[in-house]
């Protein structure tokens, strides 16, 4: 995999154009849920990208800065490729996230907004659940929060 990590203005047309494909087959399509996936964040926020060998996404989050949408950082928008899946696609580019939130903005907790069937997946990642589960567009979610280690 090859990872990328820029503010908005540094998207490509194609990156953007291939994020916001990405965004749509699995949550939109996949998941059967419309809502706006383009919010008005994305502007202001990182994007990680990761590519495969044959240059197509295969991996995205959105990185949140502290203080736009929450006190904390923020990693959401978490997707994989479904021709990606079940080969470590998803722990790595949650590696890289938090590598990159780590880098961005030093001691700041993270929180995300999880689907509620991946809240063991992010546990493994030291996220911790805050409350109760919770339906956002038709799908349980659980809300999880990560201190950090400096």
């Amino acid at each position: 995999m090859r990872w990328t990590c820029v503010p908005f203005d540094g998207l490509s047309t194609t990156q953007l154009y291939d994020v916001l494909a990405l965004r749509a087959e699995v949550f939109v399509v996949e998941q059967n849920c419309v809502f706006l996936d383009i919010d008005g964040l994305d502007r202001q926020t990182w994007h990680l990208l990761g590519s495969g060998d044959d240059g197509k996404l295969k991996a995205y989050a959105r990185l949140i800065p502290p203080g736009l949408k929450a006190p904390d950082a923020l990693i959401g928008r978490v997707v994989t490729s479904p021709a990606a899946r079940s080969g470590g696609v998803g722990r790595a580019l949650m590696a890289e996230a938090l590598v990159h939130c780590a880098r961005l903005w030093p001691a700041h907790p993270i929180t995300l907004h999880a689907q509620a069937h991946l809240e063991r997946f992010y546990a493994s990642f030291g996220f911790a659940p805050v409350g109760d589960h919770y339906m956002e567009d038709g799908i349980s979610h659980i809300e999880m929060h990560k201190e950090t280690n400096t």
